[in-house]
C-alpha cells in the first residue's frame, strides 16, 4: 500500500495556525497547535474500522470506496465540513489508506497562484488523493483552473504574455480531491457543486470522546480506568483533538503529581489544576462570564465594549470564545449585545438580578 504523506503541507497548517491570535492558542482550542505534532500522527487511526464516530459518515465512506474498488474507478470528490478538531484531516488520510492510495497533502491558503496548482495536479499519479484544508480559503483565479481538473482530468494553463500568449490543456491522471473546511458558507456555489458528496462532522459525545481517550491512551501506554476517560472526555468541549491534548496533560500530571495511573479522581485534580473546569471552560471563558455577570451586572454589552475588558480584540472574543459559551447556553446574543444566561449566573454559583 502506498501512502505519502505531504510533511511539508502539515507544516504550513501547523504554521498557518501559530501565527493566529493568543486566544487561539489555549489548553482548550480546537484548531491544531505546535503541541498536538508529537505522537499526533501515531495517534490517528489508519482504517475505518479503528476511526471511533461519526458513524453515519463511516458508512456512507465504506459503501462509497467499496463501489470505486469493484468498478476499478476512482472515488467521487469528497467534502469534508465541520468545526475544527472533529477529524476532517484524519479521515482523509483514511479513505487514502482504504482505497490504497498515495495522498498529498496542502492547504488552500498555500495555493497562491495557478502554476501551484498546476505543479501539484501534474505530479499525481492515477488514483492518487488530494487533501486540501481549509479549501474555503484558495484563490478565486486558482479555483477557476481547478474546475476542469475534477470534471474532466484536464487543466488549462496559459503559457506566454500579451499577444504571444497560447493556451494548453493538458490530460491529469484521474483523482479524488478530499477538501476540508470549517466555514462551509464561505465556499463558492461553484466549488461545492463539483463534489460528489459532502459530510458534515458533528461534536461527539462523552462517550464516544472516552473511547477516543482509551484508545490514545493504549498508544501511549497510560494507565487509565473508563471514570478517568470519562472525565477527560466530558472536558473535551465534543473534540477529539481536545481530547487527546488533555489526556497527554493529566498523563504529565499523574507521573509527577500521583502513581501515573488515571482515575476519575487524578483527571478532575490535574484538570482543574490546568484551569478546564467540569464544562471544558478555561480560565478565560469563565473571566468573560464573570465580565458579563459581575463587572456589568448582568446587562447587555457591545461586543468592542466586552472585548476592550477583557483586553482582547473584538474577532478573538466573536470568533474564538463566544461559539462554545453560546453553544452551552452560557452566552446569548441580543440586539443590545451580549449577555449572560441564567444558566451562567448558576456556573459561577452566583444570583442573577432581579429584573
Amino acid at each position: 500500500m502506498a501512502y505519502d504523506l505531504d510533511i511539508e503541507g502539515i507544516g504550513f497548517i501547523a504554521g498557518q495556525n501559530s501565527d493566529a491570535s493568543e486566544g487561539r492558542q489555549r489548553a482548550v482550542a480546537p484548531t491544531f497547535t505546535e503541541d498536538d505534532l508529537e505522537l499526533d500522527f501515531s495517534l490517528r487511526p489508519k482504517r475505518l474500522d479503528d476511526y471511533l464516530g461519526q458513524t453515519k459518515v463511516k458508512e456512507s465512506l465504506g459503501i462509497m470506496i467499496q463501489a470505486a474498488q469493484a468498478r476499478g474507478d476512482v472515488a467521487d470528490h469528497i467534502l469534508f465540513s465541520g468545526p475544527p478538531g472533529l477529524g476532517k484531516t484524519t479521515l482523509a488520510t483514511v479513505v487514502a489508506n482504504e482505497l490504497g492510495s498515495s495522498i498529498r497533502t496542502t492547504s488552500g491558503p498555500a495555493i497562491a497562484r495557478t502554476g501551484d496548482l498546476a505543479a501539484i495536479l501534474t505530479n499525481l499519479e492515477e488514483g492518487d488523493v488530494l487533501f486540501i484544508d481549509e479549501i474555503h480559503r484558495l484563490n478565486r483565479m486558482v479555483e477557476e483552473v481547478l474546475y476542469p481538473a475534477l470534471e474532466d482530468f484536464e487543466l488549462d494553463i496559459v503559457v506566454g504574455k500579451g499577444p504571444a500568449a497560447r493556451s494548453i490543456r493538458l490530460d491529469l491522471p484521474r483523482f479524488t480531491l478530499i477538501g476540508a473546511t470549517t466555514r462551509t458558507g464561505l465556499l463558492t456555489g461553484p466549488l461545492r457543486d463539483r463534489f460528489g458528496v459532502a459530510f458534515r462532522l458533528q461534536y461527539y459525545t462523552p462517550e464516544e470522546l472516552a473511547l477516543i481517550v482509551c484508545r490514545s491512551a493504549g498508544i501511549l501506554n497510560v494507565a487509565i480506568d473508563q471514570e478517568g476517560a470519562l472525565e477527560i472526555a466530558r472536558r473535551s468541549r465534543g473534540t477529539p483533538r481536545l481530547a487527546n491534548r488533555l489526556l497527554k496533560r493529566v498523563r504529565d500530571w499523574a507521573q509527577v503529581r500521583g502513581d501515573g495511573a488515571i482515575t476519575e479522581d487524578t483527571a478532575a485534580e490535574a484538570l482543574t489544576f490546568f484551569e478546564v473546569d467540569h464544562l471544558g471552560l478555561d480560565a478565560v471563558d469563565n473571566r468573560l462570564l464573570e465580565v458579563l455577570c459581575v463587572q456589568f451586572g448582568g446587562r447587555p454589552v457591545g461586543l468592542t465594549t466586552l472585548a476592550s475588558a477583557l483586553a482582547e480584540d473584538p474577532d478573538t472574543v466573536e470568533d474564538v470564545y463566544e461559539p462554545y459559551l453560546m453553544q452551552q447556553g452560557l452566552m446569548m446574543r441580543t440586539p443590545k449585545g451580549r449577555q449572560a444566561t441564567a444558566h451562567a449566573w448558576e456556573h459561577l454559583g452566583l444570583t442573577p438580578p432581579q429584573l
